[in-house]
């Protein structure tokens, strides 16, 4: 078997891991990529409102510049610069998140992972790459090539 067909050390099984576990570790792994895809959902969140109100801000240039004053400074004391959750901008959303549920998920994700099968990641994925694939064809190898 050359290099390329048999999947790299951190992709192979430790010795004594049984699939149960591999699955659980997987079904863990799955459970963080969600909560990365959350994250980044939530700093889209964000992005998106600050420039919102920076728009905002810009709206109550443009309604001053037409005359529309008491409208402009409705829209300035209302809305720009304003929470979006009691006493919080956004920021101060994505840092609450990532220093308490985001970080002890990933803590703890890494500690289970350590633990059951020696830190390896993807064990899941690996495997059912291994068994998917048509060993021996091109674009079908374990590995890129070195």
């Amino acid at each position: 078997m050359t290099d390329n067909e048999q999947p790299a050390e951190r992709h192979r099984r430790p010795d004594g891991v049984d699939s149960a576990t591999v699955a659980a570790v997987g079904k863990l792994s799955e459970a963080l990529e969600t909560t990365e895809r959350a994250r980044g959902h939530l700093y889209s969140f964000h992005q998106l409102t600050g420039g919102a109100d920076l728009a905002l801000g810009e709206a109550v240039d443009m309604l001053h510049d037409a005359g529309h004053h008491q409208l402009a400074d409705k829209l300035a004391t209302e809305l720009v610069g304003r929470n979006v959750l009691p006493g919080r901008w956004t920021f101060q959303i994505v840092e609450e998140y990532d220093e308490s549920y985001y970080a002890r998920f990933r803590l703890i994700e890494r500690e289970i992972r350590d633990e059951l099968v020696n830190g390896r990641t993807h064990l899941y994925e690996a495997e059912m790459k291994e068994a998917r694939r048509t060993h021996g064809r091109p674009g079908h190898e374990a590995t890129p090539d070195s």
